[in-house]
């Protein structure tokens, strides 16, 4: 009999291997190694968050739940929604297990083998590597590193190059604002423009709004296209419960879509993960009504430790770096750096610090690297310190 080899589908082996991961696996077993690879808070969860988890586990919460989530949780996103923008109805909220697993969900909702799905960039890779997931063909329009604008920013879209690439046969837009990695924030008239485009177009939107709530203007809130849309247009927007609420290892998310596609997604989840845990929703719940302290606390500390690295960064020779705007990152150049995977490997050997190299989120990252600045301060400080002695040694 014929033997066959055991291999996984082609868009499943063309997937490249997380960069970000095989920086961090060059740090394995080393102790001295000051971290900022991840897109994780340093601090753990808030006791009073996890003590609703712990009740709702004492109390027996151990069974499946809808698969749109608990009715409670979605009215209190409801209310916390519509406080924020315009109204959300609990029935256009469908929660998720994980952040990602929402961009997932949106992404087979609306996505076929072969459409044409355009991303700005650089992103997170996971969510330009889903729509390749499914066989669709993702059109890359990069943001431009750029002398500082008005406000300070160096990191621009050009909007017209963005209108231009979303022509008529185009699926699906995905914007990802305040964007991880270069904590750029696109602002409400540009989203106005790009949601008018869309709906006449008939092109969906997917925003990624994990980072709306860490934003260093005063506002606590990023412009979002829940701000300026209907409910009935093509918009879904993923959000998690991961950054602002510190809660990353809880695996929680959630959608706003137009509540005609809410049968749709619920069984999608029902074949995915069929629901997320109970005592996990009901965290959740006292986090999203009672953790506005809690929040505006980790973004006023958020934004201490930006300017801390950023002062620090800016003492160095040959580096440039933008101020970002929103979100927990740095994305920073070296002069003459080229390969960026190279030179992260080289600072976790040399240099003790670990960054995320600029190549795992595109090609337009290339030459940049990521630094996570949501760790204490005097760690930022040492590592930076760390940094000049070792690029002053070359």
């Amino acid at each position: 009999m014929p033997r066959f080899p055991a291999t996984a589908r082609p868009a499943v082996r063309a997937l490249g291997a997380s960069r970000i991961r095989e920086v961090a696996n060059a740090a394995m077993g080393r102790s001295d190694v000051l971290p900022f690879w991840f897109g994780e808070p340093d601090a753990v969860t808030a006791s009073f968050i996890r003590d609703a988890a712990h009740r709702a586990l004492e109390a027996g919460d151990t069974f499946y739940h809808h698969n749109l989530g608990s009715e409670p949780l979605r009215q209190a996103l409801s209310a916390y929604l519509s406080a924020r923008h315009q109204p959300v109805s609990a029935d256009r909220v469908a929660i998720t297990s994980s952040g990602v697993n929402a961009i997932m969900l949106a992404a087979q909702t609306v996505v076929s083998p072969g459409d044409r799905v355009v991303a700005v960039v650089p992103l997170w890779p996971n969510v330009t590597e889903i729509p390749a997931i499914l066989g669709a063909r993702v059109h890359r329009v990069g943001l431009r590193f750029a002398a500082p604008d008005a406000t300070g920013a160096r990191w621009h879209l050009d909007i017209e190059e963005l209108l231009e690439a979303l022509t008529p046969d185009t699926t699906m837009l995905i914007l990802n604002s305040p964007s991880n990695p270069t904590g750029w924030v696109m602002g409400s008239d540009p989203m106005a423009r790009v949601l008018a485009h869309c709906r006449e177009r008939g092109i969906w939107i997917l925003s990624d709004e994990a980072y709306e709530r860490l934003v260093f203007d005063g506002s606590r809130q990023a412009p979002s296209f829940l701000d300026v849309a209907a409910d009935d247009d093509r918009l879904i927007v993923a959000n998690t419960f991961s950054k602002a609420w510190q809660m990353t290892g809880w695996r929680l998310g959630w959608l706003v879509l137009p509540a005609s596609l809410a049968a749709d997604v619920a069984k999608l989840i029902e074949y995915n993960t069929s629901c997320a845990p109970g005592f996990v929703q009901a965290g959740a719940l006292v986090a999203v009504r009672d953790g506005e302290p809690l929040v505006h606390s980790f973004v006023d500390e958020l934004q201490t430790r930006r300017d801390t690295l950023v002062q620090a960064l800016r003492e160095i020779p040959g580096v440039s770096c933008d101020v970002p705007a929103g979100a927990m990152y740095l994305f920073f150049s070296l002069e003459g750096e080229r390969d960026s995977l190279a030179l992260a490997k080289h600072l976790v050997r040399d240099a003790g610090i670990g960054l995320a190299p600029g190549s795992a989120f595109g090609p337009e990252g290339e030459g940049f690297l990521r630094w996570c600045f949501a760790r204490p301060v005097e760690q930022l400080r040492s590592a930076a310190e760390r940094l000049a002695g070792t690029l002053a040694g070359r």
